[in-house]
């Protein structure tokens, strides 16, 4: 069977040894936001991890909950447009938009796209919509693992 493309993706990236990387979504409210937080548990020292949307709105509770899981807080974390970042400096672009149109980031930043399903959309009692959450966090684990070299 071949390798998925999002782990050449990360091996390309993680030989990039990207400086700034910017995790996009529309909402900046769950994958982008959880992405945040996963990678800057594990980016080595120096190496800036930002996340913004196209039409931000409140980071999720459930993401906050499914981070603090694994101990990582994201309580201070806010939503951020991706109008208000400079294209300088970022050298790394993650867009996580599965069934939306991801935002449009100009630079000449290195771009990589997961489609990630959009966790806030899971539907059900709250115990399944975490689950949700819960699995879009571990993918993110699993793939900034590789990225970072962990």
């Amino acid at each position: 069977m071949s390798e998925p493309s999002w782990r050449r993706e990360a091996e390309e990236l993680r030989e990039l040894a990207p400086r700034h990387v910017l995790f996009l979504c529309v909402a900046n409210s769950a994958r982008s936001q959880m992405a945040e937080g996963v990678a800057r548990s594990l980016a080595p020292a120096g190496v800036t991890v930002s996340s913004a949307g196209s039409q931000p709105s409140r980071v999720n509770p459930l993401a906050i909950r499914a981070l603090d899981e694994i101990g990582i807080d994201l309580r201070s974390h806010t939503s951020k447009s991706v109008d208000t970042l400079s294209p300088t400096g970022v050298d790394a672009v993650i867009t996580l938009c599965a069934e939306e149109v991801c935002p449009v980031f100009l630079g000449k930043a290195h771009r990589v796209h997961w489609g990630l399903p959009d966790p806030a959309g899971a539907g059900g009692t709250e115990e399944e919509q975490l689950q949700a959450f819960r699995s879009v966090r571990d993918e993110l684990r699993r793939r900034l693992a590789v990225v970072f070299g962990r």
